[in-house]
């Protein structure tokens, strides 16, 4: 099973290392205070021990590698796998039995928390919060770093109604701003994605009659586009596109421009911190899902914000993936964790509410009896 990658650039020396050396990830970053804290069989360095294998959200793969390397240092005989196969296919995998939890950029459907029950008993699943990113509107175009479009404008671009640059529509948001009349591209995911749904929500939310579809986790067909696997395969085309427009996690743009966008009488731009100002005003779910308020007009807001969750059992079918699980969550929601993902990924660390509620569904995770 493929692995997730180590960003030598950021882990430096050590990262190179231990990449080279095995495709399981292990010790090489964090601390004394990474400590998980959890019961579990001890491992050679204190804490838990074994193998967590999970699978999702390609989103995440900066921060799984953060977390997974700090975790594993601060227990030395545990390891985390992650394979980052997109939001679609990690539920699939959990509610298979192939994966131990699951990355997604969106929460279960009520159908698939049915089907869980199969692996993970009567008490089924539950969600926690561990990654919240704005996800950017990001373009190539030559000499243009940045610029303002509204929802409707935004919309009407990636339905095909807009397909040049110069159009009206974006010029008159953008006075002093030359826009060539290169064609637009739109670039989508062409795999069942998260992100897809967290971007298409807002769509439909905050662009009205503008957005024709619905909030859809694979691409509409009817709209005539390019198309790419995963985070980084939209990224890829887009940057050797001229013209393209593509919707990706913030963190793995590079050097694509970005979309200010507009939320009452403002241009947001995405930053960490603004997308943290649209979570803290969400509504909890007793699952432990969020939902987020796309329409909104209140100042500083970036409203297409990804919340991505590690999905859990409730209950587990042996002790050690029960330890693992809950200890491997803690450490990922606990200040540490969130830090370490900021760190690698520029994410927005959850507040303490949503941090408070997922530590209550990871207290009570046991074993099925």
């Amino acid at each position: 099973m493929k692995g997730t990658y180590v960003n030598l650039k950021r882990f430096g020396t050590s990262a190179a290392l231990l990449a080279a050396g095995a495709l399981t990830l292990s010790a090489c970053g964090g601390g004394p205070d990474a400590s998980a804290g959890s019961g579990g069989e001890a491992g050679s360095e204190g804490g838990v021990s074994g193998a967590l294998t999970g699978g999702g959200a390609s989103s995440q793969e900066s921060a799984m590698n953060a977390w997974s390397q700090a975790f594993a240092e601060a227990n030395g005989g545990a390891t985390v796998n992650y394979d980052p196969v997109g939001s679609g296919s990690g539920r699939e995998g959990f509610i298979n039995g192939q994966y131990s939890f699951a990355g997604s950029d969106a929460p279960m459907d009520d159908e698939e928390k049915s089907q869980a029950e199969a692996v993970c008993g009567p008490e089924g699943v539950f969600h926690v919060p561990a990654y919240v990113s704005p996800v950017a509107v990001a373009f190539n175009l030559e000499g243009v770093d940045t610029v303002n479009m509204d929802a409707e404008t935004i919309a009407k671009v990636f339905s095909g109604e807009i397909t040049s640059w110069n159009d009206e529509a974006i010029a008159s948001q953008n006075e002093g701003v030359e826009l060539p009349d290169t064609k637009i591209t739109v670039v989508h995911r062409a795999d069942d994605s998260g992100t897809t749904e967290n971007f298409t929500a807002y769509l439909a939310e905050a662009a009205g009659d503008a957005w024709k579809y619905d909030e859809v986790e694979t691409w509409p067909s009817e709209i005539a586009a390019e198309s790419a696997q995963q985070t980084s395969g939209v990224v890829s085309l887009a940057q050797s596109t001229d013209g393209a427009i593509t919707y990706a996690d913030a963190s793995q743009v590079g050097d694509l421009g970005t979309v200010s966008v507009g939320v009452g009488d403002e241009y947001v731009p995405y930053s960490a911190e603004a997308a943290a100002a649209a979570v803290s005003s969400s509504e909890a779910h007793e699952d432990g899902s969020v939902e987020l308020d796309r329409s909104t007009e209140e100042a500083g807001v970036y409203p297409i914000v990804l919340v991505s969750y590690h999905i859990y059992c409730q209950q587990y079918q042996d002790q050690e993936t029960a330890d693992l699980a809950k200890a491997f969550g803690e450490f990922v929601i606990s200040e540490e964790g969130q830090q370490a993902a900021a760190d690698s990924a520029g994410s927005a660390p959850i507040d303490d509410a949503t941090r408070d509620a997922a530590a209550k569904h990871l207290a009570a995770v046991g074993v099925q009896g």
